[in-house]
């Protein structure tokens, strides 16, 4: 097939699924494409890269992303005002992802290049006004989800089109062995396993969902599509040859044994306790970080399983490097952005990253940055933990978004980025079950199928 016809049949094809899209959530308004084009630029390449536009080096940066940054913070501020937004209960309701913004703004004070650690800083806060937005929305639980679906519906299929018929955008090879490596939309490989790992999950709840009868196609053609789409995902997935993203597969798997588990315990009539979760995501957090001060061996017997060595593909060699210099600074860390700078990627260490999210959080914020983090993840598994008596599925799925996040960044790092895609749609979901915005039941998008609990407390009121 021609490449000018397949990228019609493309576009197209995204055309038809945003036309479903919105008669999914007609309450959705046309201000909520703002987070969604910043999510999905979140999921893929930066502007720059896109428009061939680049920076002098790694610490300068992009004007072009530099000017859409500002353009985004400013809209946003300016929808809020003029929505008569309410920061104060905002604020309450989101107090330890504030607390840990507030610290990562504060770490600029030690910070070796303050200028370079503001930039940064501010590029990873605007999660928040962003997140806000989708939380002014009449119904913001619709507004995330169709936010979601507009990231999958649009960037899975680009992503097949630019592999398979634009290889020069959407294919790269390896720095270090040379093999072919499939980006799609993104930057490398890794980048696009998030998205799928994202992309399948959420189109396997959404299936799961329908199936059970609790949230019902607008058109009798939706199901298929979406199955389509899910199979396009684990395609991508699958990669060419061994050029797989391993991560993203375990931390999928394991994610759908979580949510099979969530769905046998609600069969029973079993309650997870916000207790026992606490616990568990407090022993994955303690195993991600003394994953690479032990050398992986907490968790090295896995790596066969997906075909790696135990060395993580070289990651062990990269971490005994990176563990020297947390050590210099263990409490404070390095600060927001301050780190990773255009001396430390060339000269020293040869990467922009320690593949590992855990090891990355505390070479910027320490150890003190990791327990606001931590905190701030405890806190929302308890809120996810009590959102399975008022819509489980919901809840079912803040729990399995939490393990999949934490399980990613053993070998991944995207936890310490909020601007990265599966922690910033995490944040999202997390703001998104605040009760700062109100909404009355004829908001609702006219698919929505309330579970038992949600019927029975009446929606959302206050």
């Amino acid at each position: 097939m021609p490449r000018q016809l397949a990228l019609l049949l493309c576009g197209i094809f995204v055309f038809v699924l945003l036309r479903i899209e919105r008669r999914q959530n007609p309450t959705a308004s046309f201000a909520l494409w703002l987070p969604t084009v910043w999510m999905l630029l979140a999921a893929s390449k930066p502007l720059s890269s896109w428009f061939g536009v680049y920076g002098r080096d790694i610490q300068a940066g992009s004007p072009l992303d530099r000017a859409a940054l500002l353009a985004f913070l400013f809209v946003a501020l300016v929808i809020l005002a003029g929505r008569g937004f309410d920061w104060g209960r905002a604020f309450r309701e989101n107090a330890w992802l504030l607390l840990l913004v507030g610290y990562e703004l504060i770490s600029i004070c030690w910070s070796d290049s303050p200028f370079v650690s503001l930039k940064r800083w501010t590029r990873e806060a605007i999660v928040v006004p962003m997140a806000f937005v989708v939380l002014s929305e009449r119904s913001p639980r619709a507004a995330l989800e169709s936010i979601f679906r507009r990231t999958v519906y649009i960037l899975i299929p680009l992503s097949v089109l630019l592999i398979k018929y634009y290889p020069e955008y959407g294919v790269a090879f390896g720095r270090w062995g040379g093999e072919r490596m499939w980006i799609g939309v993104t930057l490398q490989k890794n980048g696009l396993g998030r998205l799928c790992l994202f992309a399948a999950f959420l189109l396997i709840w959404t299936l799961i969902r329908r199936w059970k009868k609790r949230d019902l196609p607008v058109v009798k053609y939706q199901t298929y599509v979406e199955v389509l789409l899910l199979l396009m995902s684990l395609w991508l997935l699958k990669g060419p040859g061994r050029a797989y993203p391993a991560t993203a597969i375990g931390a999928l798997a394991l994610g759908l044994a979580a949510l099979a588990c969530l769905l046998r315990l609600k069969k029973r009539q079993v309650y997870l306790s916000a207790g026992v979760t606490s616990a568990l995501i407090i022993a994955l957090i303690v195993i991600g970080t003394l994953t690479p001060f032990l050398h992986g061996t907490t968790v090295g017997s896995l790596t066969y399983v997906f075909g790696r060595d135990e060395t993580f593909t070289g990651r062990t060699d990269i971490w005994e490097k990176l563990v020297r210099q947390v050590l210099q600074s263990p409490i404070l860390g390095h600060s927001a952005g301050g780190f990773w700078t255009s001396g430390t990627v060339t000269e020293n260490f040869g990467v922009n990253q320690a593949h590992n999210g855990y090891l990355d959080f505390l070479l910027e914020y320490g150890f003190a940055g990791l327990l606001l983090l931590t905190i701030f993840l405890l806190s929302c598994c308890r809120k996810a933990c009590r959102e399975l008596t008022f819509d489980y599925d919901w809840g079912a799925l803040w729990i399995c978004f939490l393990l999949m996040l934490i399980i990613h960044n053993f070998a991944e790092s995207s936890i310490y980025l909020f601007s990265s895609h599966l922690t910033a749609a995490f944040v999202f979901l997390s703001v998104s079950f605040s009760r700062a915005v109100s909404f009355s039941p004829g908001d609702l998008p006219l698919n929505f199928r309330p579970s038992a609990a949600w019927a029975l407390k009446g929606g959302h009121k206050q």
